[in-house]
């Protein structure tokens, strides 16, 4: 175990339902608390079903983790993904198996955890430290670093209870990151922060892994975010592990598996979508395309029961899930749905779009249709997929154009 940071095997999560055991003392005081008043577990992922008496949230776990590697964990909500994080930074028990940690862990999960309300963003600094194995000197030689990082110097001396969510996750990735561990854990709460923060702190979980040796375990929804960051990726699904490996693979896996479309309705939909084709400008149907072209987005909308307002958008996805474009039938300043003509029950759509220079890769189409208030009659997710492929008439590269890039510009340089 010489170059490994993190063994686990055959590891097991139980949730025993209904019952006090949720693996930590704050969490059953809420349980028990929210018993006393009538009101639900507020443990409970909502939207999370469980049959039965118990829920496996984690089943049978395997897998070995180098020093110095970066990995990224990822899958659909109630994978399993927190659950083992909070496993592996001992803030909950196995239920059964095997974990061997080689080093000092600092984690971030839930915003929060590891801070006393009552204590001052400082003395929080020094009781994380302590926590960690490391000395009054040592943490007081990090100290002005930690506190310029997150920001929050005109409240450091302020109880963290008084702080926003934002200045808990500032403070909080700060002390994680600057303090002297070998291992630093990170679950999504970064999301709570604002995106020049996000940006700085994946900054230096690069750097804690490149440059300092320092062994990262990262959890995302956003995917780009992960190939980004990590050198490897592990998938969970329904609390086992799918994949490991490098993380351009792993994540490839994750978005093959999740690329099947769905309406998602609300109640007994009046309207619907049908006969959907993406073509060119010429007519010619086609799913590949070079950056800069132009396409037009074609479909029939159907009314089943005429609403009070209506509105149609398109949504475009990389296949990371990043919004690429959105489109509204508001964006045509002479298209009114509500004054469409309401004796019809079926309407073709047409809708151009000029130069489309996103960065090459695969593309999504959703579709949705709702009110003018934003409530939801139908969404059709991830309904058509075309390809984008590198223009060299649009840029003069011979070299691929990098894939963390949104979007394609033309430039002309000069030098003097």
């Amino acid at each position: 175990m010489s170059d490994t940071a993190i063994v686990v095997n055959d590891l097991h999560k139980r949730y025993d339902l209904g019952a006090i055991n949720s693996g930590t003392f704050s969490n059953d005081l809420k349980i028990m608390w929210a018993r006393l008043r009538g009101q639900n577990d507020p443990t409970q992922i909502i939207g999370e079903e469980k049959a039965g008496k118990e829920y496996w949230a984690l089943k049978g776990l395997d897998f070995e983790i180098k020093k110095g590697e970066s990995v990224g964990i990822i899958g659909k909500n109630g994978a399993g993904k927190s659950t083992l994080l909070k496993i592996l930074s001992r803030v909950t028990a196995p239920t059964r198996g095997e974990i061997r940690i080689k080093g000092r862990i600092a984690s971030l999960l839930e915003v929060g955890t590891g801070f006393h309300p009552d204590l001052t963003g400082r003395e929080n600094i020094f009781m994380n430290g302590a926590i960690l194995g490391m000395t009054r000197h040592e943490i007081a030689r990090k100290l002005d670093e930690i506190i310029a990082f997150s920001g929050v110097e005109k409240y450091i001396d302020t109880p963290v209870k008084r702080y926003s969510s934002g200045m808990y996750v500032r403070l909080a990735f700060a002390v994680a990151a600057h303090l002297e561990s070998e291992i630093l854990i990170v679950d999504e709460v970064l999301a709570v922060g604002d995106a020049e923060f996000q940006k700085k702190c994946l900054g230096k979980m690069n750097d804690v892994s490149s440059k300092d040796g320092r062994t990262v375990l990262y959890v995302s929804h956003q995917l780009s975010t992960v190939l980004a960051l990590c050198t490897k990726a592990i998938l969970l699904r329904n609390g086992r592990l799918v994949s490991l490996g490098k993380s351009n693979n792993v994540v490839e896996e994750y978005i093959s598996e999740s690329s099947n479309y769905k309406y998602v309705y609300n109640g007994d939909s009046c309207v619907f979508f049908d006969n959907l084709e993406l073509r060119d400008y010429s007519g010619k149907p086609r799913r590949d395309y070079f950056a800069g072209e132009a396409i037009s987005i074609s479909f029939e909308f159907i009314v089943k029961d005429w609403p009070s307002t209506i509105e149609i958008s398109i949504d475009i996805h990389n296949k990371y899930d990043e919004l690429m474009a959105h489109i509204s039938n508001y964006d045509d300043e002479k298209l009114n749905l509500n004054n469409l003509d309401r004796s019809q029950n079926k309407f073709s759509f047409n809708i151009k779009i000029h130069n489309v220079n996103f960065s090459p890769g695969g593309m999504k189409i959703s579709l949705w249709a709702g009110s003018s208030h934003g409530n939801t009659y139908i969404y059709a997710n991830n309904c058509m997929s075309f390809n984008i492929h590198q223009n060299n008439d649009l840029i003069k590269r011979s070299n691929d154009y990098p894939s963390h890039a949104k979007t394609i510009l033309a430039s002309i340089w000069t030098v003097e």
